[in-house]
């Protein structure tokens, strides 16, 4: 599967192109054990949600993990639901243990619609063009402390980095 195969809006930015063009070259929508990943972030983070995700004008969920007896996740998901579009553009990672606490994303339709109260997720860069790619996440229906927020962050920086080392290496063989 391609990004030409998703659903699309016709015009794309040029980021959105440079992202697409390099999520296709390295063929990450085709990259196995992805899933094991995401379940593994969400044991780490005790979430029922776990993505790895990659991000053009639509979000795919490349790792898709979801807890039994949750309402199931779709593998796409539009860019101005979720948080994960918001981590385009920054190079650290964003932990909201209540995302109620900030006006900016207490908004969000997933709030609404799937009732999530926490995130937390991290950029994957591309490590020759330093592009975003997407992000590694976990999303959860409990908002949680504030005092969880430095571990969390420790757990997600763990996962950026071994999912940026598969990337590294897949680069490295295309």
């Amino acid at each position: 599967m391609t990004f030409s195969e998703l659903p699309v809006e016709p015009a794309l930015t040029r980021e959105q192109s440079a992202r697409i063009r390099r999520i296709n070259a390295l063929d990450l929508l085709q990259m196995q054990g992805l899933d094991d990943v995401a379940g593994r972030i969400a044991a780490a983070l005790d979430q029922p949600y776990a993505m790895v995700n990659v991000i053009t004008n639509v979000q795919a969920f490349v790792g898709l993990y979801s807890a039994p007896g949750m309402p199931p996740v779709g593998r796409t998901m539009r860019v101005d639901h979720g948080y994960c579009p918001a981590l385009l553009d920054r190079d650290a990672a964003l932990v909201l243990p209540d995302v109620q606490a900030w006006a900016r994303f207490s908004s969000n339709p997933v709030v609404d619609q799937v009732g999530i109260r926490t995130y937390v997720g991290a950029p994957l860069p591309d490590p020759d063009t330093g592009i975003v790619l997407g992000t590694v996440c976990a999303v959860g229906t409990q908002a949680l402390p504030l005092s969880t927020g430095r571990h969390s962050l420790a757990v997600i920086k763990t996962f950026q980095a071994e999912v940026t080392e598969l990337i590294t290496v897949r680069a490295r063989s295309y």
